[in-house]
């Protein structure tokens, strides 16, 4: 009696090649989408268009400094001594190291920093929800309908985050992808992800590569980047071959579209694993104890460290995510509805101050910085009054970011609210603005064209560059 073979009809190989094959992806690398080849649409440049100044290109990385929640413009960049104590709140302003930049007490590492940071001080959305609102900054595109909470991504709203455009400009480099997000995705209570945080109409190839991982962790890795602990280097490569004799012999009727595109995926995780660059990007313990402690030994002080190393390393675009705290007021978070001036004296600002201050130090003692843009951002800011609580609500109808590197002009102050920082007296900025300005500094002009996966155009920015502050 002749047993039948247990192998894979039309390939050649049994059922044991096809499962060590597959084992690569056990214990070490996740195949997701997360992983797509940044190869695929094109886009078009543009040549002319508006204010290819001194800062154009400028930009070889951008890190976004995300703090999730909205924090408050009074506690922050626009201190408003003169208001009532209802709005004002119980802290001071304090001088800068920019003549006429006052900022609150909370921040004093940063206030000796001013002379490498632009304020927008009139940011707008005007949407009071987490969703909706952070689509719009994510994206630089408003939410339809506004003021829409614990929504997620479906249409119409599927404009692509900024981290997935450069993704798709950007070719990776180093073996890292262009666009990576730290340390998890940004979502609200019930595990709602927010809309505009994905490749949308461009395709799930060009999602950033999200990684969730705590850094601060005593033996920290990421899995895709590590062997699992049975499978030596050599072991690897011999199985690195045999899922390439699998990929040139699998039937021609398997070359599908989802199968072409788990092979590129399998392609690039494996790269991953294999490339020192990227390995040696995550490996923290190579940074002396000193800096690690400089940055702030929290998950997300220790991924804006992390996002450092990345952008050294090549990286075209990293954002960070604020992650919650447990046993904190609010979780932990920015959404501070209550014991607002508690919170954001005992952690929120210093935990803030620490990292934020760290990351423009360290990238300008390296001589990154002129080559770096730092945007520090969240989806709305803070209510003008406190509530009964003690906290401040949701409030979009102004706030403020700040940038700093990649020809940015230091000290700079654009725009302004009233007296309450309740709304734009001039200089007011939309998300769409912001979107501009960053791909202007990364070297492409807003009308630069991108195409949907059904070949549509649609420019990279509908926006307008913020040249005040170059």
């Amino acid at each position: 009696m002749v047993r039948k073979s247990s192998g894979v009809a039309g390939t050649g190989l049994t059922r044991r090649d096809w499962i060590q094959a597959g084992s690569l992806s056990v214990g070490g690398l996740s195949l997701g989408s997360r992983l797509g080849s940044s190869a695929g649409l094109a886009a078009e440049p543009v040549s002319g268009g508006q204010g290819a100044g001194a800062a154009f290109g400028r930009a070889k990385s951008v890190i976004l400094f995300w703090l999730t929640g909205g924090p408050a413009q009074q506690e922050s960049w626009d201190p408003k001594p003169n208001a009532p104590l209802e709005v004002r709140g119980p802290f001071q302003p304090i001088a800068s190291r920019s003549p006429g930049l006052n900022v609150c007490e909370l921040m004093p590492r940063t206030a000796l920093l001013t002379d490498k940071i632009a304020v927008l001080r009139a940011m707008w959305t005007g949407d009071n929800a987490h969703s909706s609102s952070g689509y719009a900054m994510l994206t630089g595109m408003s939410h339809v309908p506004l003021n829409a909470e614990s929504v997620t991504a479906k249409a119409p709203n599927l404009w692509p985050s900024a981290d997935s455009i450069v993704r798709l400009l950007r070719p990776s480099v180093n073996g890292l992808p262009s666009s990576i997000v730290l340390p998890e995705h940004i979502w609200n209570d019930g595990n709602f992800p927010w809309p505009g945080q994905d490749a949308g109409f461009l395709g799930r190839k060009h999602d950033p590569w999200l990684v969730n991982c705590d850094p601060n962790e005593a033996r920290f890795r990421i899995p895709d980047l590590a062997f699992p602990e049975d499978v030596s280097s050599s072991r690897f490569v011999e199985r690195r071959r045999l899922l390439e004799q699998v990929n040139l012999r699998v039937e021609e009727s398997m070359r599908a579209a989802p199968v072409r595109r788990y092979v590129e995926e399998s392609e690039h995780a494996l790269g991953l694993l294999g490339g020192s660059a990227a390995r040696q990007a995550f490996d923290l313990s190579q940074e002396p104890d000193s800096v690690r402690e400089r940055y702030g030994r929290s998950r997300y002080a220790q991924s804006v460290l992390l996002a450092r190393r990345l952008v050294e390393a090549g990286t075209s675009i990293v954002r960070i995510n604020w992650t919650r705290i447990k046993d904190k007021p609010n979780q932990g978070g920015w959404d501070t509805h209550a014991s607002h001036s508690q919170a954001c004296k005992e952690f929120l600002m210093p935990m803030m101050d620490q990292a934020y201050s760290a990351l423009l130090e360290d990238l300008s003692q390296r001589g990154l910085l002129d080559q770096t843009l730092v945007v520090w951002l969240g989806e709305f800011g803070r209510t003008p009054k406190f509530n009964a609580n003690g906290g401040r609500d949701h409030w979009g109808h102004v706030f403020s970011v700040a940038l700093a590197g990649a020809g940015v002009q230091g000290g700079v102050v654009h725009g302004s609210s009233d007296r309450d920082a309740a709304y734009p007296v001039e200089g007011r900025v939309e998300p769409r603005d912001l979107m501009a300005t960053l791909f202007h500094c990364l070297g492409y002009h807003p009308e630069t064209v991108m195409h949907d996966i059904d070949g549509r155009p649609q420019p990279i920015s509908r926006g307008e560059v913020v040249q005040a502050i170059f």
